[in-house]
C-alpha cells in the first residue's frame, strides 16, 4: 500500500489545479510541502520576506486567471504575510497561503512560534481555517480552490500543523469535479432593460473594472461600445482591453463624461473611492451596475438596473440586444476635443526638459520606449505620485499588462510582481514603474530577481520623499509641521548592482533613453535611478490624495 505525507497531499492538489510555482520564505514548520512540490515538479521560488512572497502569488494568480499559492512558516512567517492576502482582498485575487504551524501535540503549550493565525485572517478571507488531519488536506484543499474561484475571487488562508504534513495517509484518493468552470448568466428581463435605456440615451458612458480582465471580456466590450458607439473608460486590470487609438476609448475626459452621462454603465468595477462612493455620476443619471458579486450591486448609490452576471457573458447579450448600431458621434466628438485639450496640457509635461526630471517626461521616455518595435511590455506599478501620473501617460496596447496593487493602495508589489510575471511571461520585458519609497520595502527581492535569472528594468522614479504624503501635509499643516515624509536621494541603482544586476542614474532628461536601452540589453535586472522634481505634481496641478 502506498503511503502519502499530508505535506505531499499538498503538493498533488496543487499540480492538479496546475500550479506550476509556489512563493514562500524557508522554514521548517512547511518543510514537507517543499519535499512533495519537488516530487510534483512544482518550482519553489524563495523570496526575502513574506510579504514578498504572498504578493508574487498575487501577481502570479492575475496574470494566470486561477489561484496562486504562498507558503509561510508559523507566526512571524504567517503575520509578514497578513499585508498580502489584505492586499489580494481587496482586490478580489485568489491567492491561496498556506501557513506552518507547531505539531498539535504541542499546541497551547508553548511551542516554538506558536500562536493564534486563523483569526488574523478571518475578515480578509473568505474563508480561513485549519486543516485537522493528512487525510482532510484534500477535501479542505479542494473547498479553497471552490471558495477563491467561485462567484467573486478572493484569498483563502489554511493552517497546516507539523504532523498535518508529516504524518502519511495510506492509498489517498485525491477529488476530482469539485468546482464548476460554468459563469453566471444575466436575467434576460433585465438585460433588455439595461438595452432599452442605452438605446434610449443621449449622453451614455461606461466604467469598466478589473472583471473585464478576470472573466477575459475584453472583445466583447469591443464589441458593446463599437455598436452601441459608447465612450469607455477603464481602470484597474480592464485597462488595455481597448488600445488607445480606439475611438471609443477615452481617458482624460472621465471626469466630464460621467457627470454629463444620463446613463451609466459599471461593469465590474465598486462604486467605492475612485468613482466618488457614486457621485462622480449626475444626480439624476441612470445606472446599470454588471457585477458577478451581488453584495456589490446598489453598494454606496442605488442603481436603476441591476445585474449579477459574468462580465463577457452579460456584455456578449447586452450588445445583442441592442436594436442596432447607435448614433452618437456628436457626443463622442464633444467628449474627443475635451480629451484632447487635457492629453495637449499633459504632453507639454511630457516634453518638459528641466531638472530635477519632471514625473510625466519619465513617463513618456519609458512608454515610448518600452513600446518600440513591437515589445509587448509588462508594467509594474508600485508607488505614489510618481505612479499615479505615470498612469495618465503609459501606453498599453492588450489587457493584462498593467500589475498595480488594487483598492488598498500597498506599496511594496513591485520586485515581487515582476518576479511572477517575468516567471509566467520570460518572452516579455517588464519594467517596474517604482517609487523610491516603495522601492524600500521589498527592494531586497531584486536579489531573488538576480538569483533565479530573471531580467527585468526597474525604472525608480526618485524624488527622495514620500512625495504623495508630503505634499497634500505640507498644504494643510506647512513645512514645519510635516515630519517624517523625506528620504534620502538614495543611490538605489548601486542597490541593485550590489545584488549582481545592473545600474545607472540619471540626472538630465536627455539620459533617459539612452540610460533604458542600456538597461534592456544587459539582460539583467537593471535599475535606471531617475532623479525627480519633487515639486513637480504640485506645480503641474496634477496630484491626488484619496482619504
Amino acid at each position: 500500500m502506498a503511503t502519502v505525507t499530508g505535506g505531499h497531499l499538498v503538493a498533488k492538489m496543487l499540480a492538479a489545479e496546475g500550479i506550476r510555482h509556489v512563493f514562500t520564505l524557508s522554514g521548517l514548520h512547511v518543510a514537507p510541502i517543499y519535499a512533495g512540490c519537488v516530487e510534483e515538479g512544482i518550482a519553489i521560488v524563495d523570496t526575502r520576506h513574506e510579504q514578498a512572497a504572498a504578493h508574487a502569488a498575487d501577481a502570479y494568480a492575475r496574470l494566470t486567471r486561477g489561484p496562486g499559492v504562498a507558503v509561510v512558516t508559523a507566526g512571524p512567517g504567517v503575520t509578514d504575510a497578513v499585508t498580502g492576502v489584505a492586499n489580494a482582498f481587496a482586490a478580489n485575487v485568489p491567492l491561496l497561503l498556506l501557513g506552518g504551524a507547531a505539531p498539535t501535540f504541542n499546541q497551547s503549550r508553548g511551542a516554538l512560534q506558536e500562536m493564534e493565525q486563523v483569526d488574523l485572517f478571518l475578515r480578509i478571507t473568505k474563508w480561513a481555517d485549519r486543516v485537522p488531519s493528512p487525510e482532510l488536506v484534500p477535501a479542505y484543499f479542494a473547498k479553497a480552490f471552490r471558495t477563491m474561484l467561485t462567484g467573486r475571487p478572493g484569498p483563502v488562508f489554511l493552517e497546516l500543523a507539523w504532523d498535518v504534513l508529516s504524518n502519511g495517509v495510506e492509498d489517498p484518493v485525491l477529488p476530482t469535479r469539485y468546482r464548476t468552470l460554468s459563469r453566471p448568466a444575466p436575467d434576460p428581463a433585465f438585460l433588455g432593460l439595461a438595452a432599452q435605456a442605452i438605446a434610449e440615451a443621449k449622453h451614455p458612458a461606461a466604467i469598466a473594472g478589473a472583471s473585464i480582465w478576470w472573466d477575459d471580456a475584453g472583445a466583447a466590450l469591443r464589441a458593446f461600445a463599437e455598436k452601441a458607439q459608447v465612450p469607455v473608460f477603464l481602470n484597474g486590470a480592464a485597462r488595455g482591453a481597448l488600445e488607445p487609438e480606439h475611438p471609443c476609448f477615452f481617458q482624460h475626459a472621465r471626469k466630464e463624461a460621467l457627470t454629463e452621462a444620463d446613463v451609466v454603465l459599471v461593469i465590474g468595477t465598486p462604486l467605492d473611492f475612485r468613482l466618488g462612493y457614486g457621485d462622480a455620476f449626475r444626480p439624476d443619471a441612470r445606472i446599470i451596475q454588471i457585477d458577478s458579486d451581488p453584495s456589490e450591486i446598489g453598494r454606496n448609490r442605488g442603481v436603476e438596473i441591476g445585474i449579477q452576471a459574468d462580465s463577457r457573458l452579460a456584455l456578449e447579450e447586452l450588445e445583442r440586444c441592442l436594436p442596432g448600431q447607435a448614433d452618437r458621434g456628436e457626443w463622442l466628438r464633444s467628449l474627443r476635443e475635451r480629451e484632447n485639450r487635457k492629453a495637449e496640457k499633459l504632453a507639454a509635461h511630457e516634453r518638459d526638459a528641466g531638472t530635477p526630471i519632471h514625473h510625466s517626461r519619465l513617463a513618456k521616455e519609458l512608454s515610448d520606449f518600452a513600446n518600440d518595435g513591437g515589445r509587448d511590455p509588462i508594467f509594474v506599478a508600485d508607488g505614489g505620485n510618481y505612479v499615479a501620473m505615470a498612469a495618465k501617460t503609459i501606453r498599453l496596447q492588450r489587457p493584462g499588462r498593467w500589475l498595480d496593487p488594487g483598492p488598498l493602495g500597498c506599496l511594496g508589489v513591485g520586485a515581487p510582481f515582476a518576479i511572477a510575471a517575468k516567471l509566467l511571461h520570460p518572452d516579455k520585458p517588464v519594467f517596474v514603474v517604482q517609487g523610491d519609497g516603495s522601492f524600500g520595502l521589498n527592494g531586497f527581492d531584486f536579489e531573488t530577481a538576480v538569483r533565479f535569472g530573471l531580467p527585468m528594468v526597474i525604472v525608480v522614479g526618485n524624488d527622495a520623499a514620500w512625495g504623495q504624503i508630503r505634499l497634500p501635509q505640507m498644504a494643510l499643516f506647512g513645512p514645519d509641521k510635516s515630519p517624517g515624509t523625506l528620504l534620502a536621494p538614495t543611490r538605489y541603482d548601486q542597490v541593485v548592482e550590489a545584488f549582481g544586476g545592473w545600474g545607472e542614474l540619471v540626472t538630465d532628461p536627455a539620459q533617459i533613453r539612452p540610460a533604458l536601452e542600456r538597461a534592456l540589453a544587459s539582460g539583467k535586472v537593471a535599475c535606471v535611478n531617475v532623479m525627480l522634481d519633487p515639486d513637480a505634481p504640485m506645480k503641474s496641478g496634477m496630484m491626488g490624495y484619496a482619504v
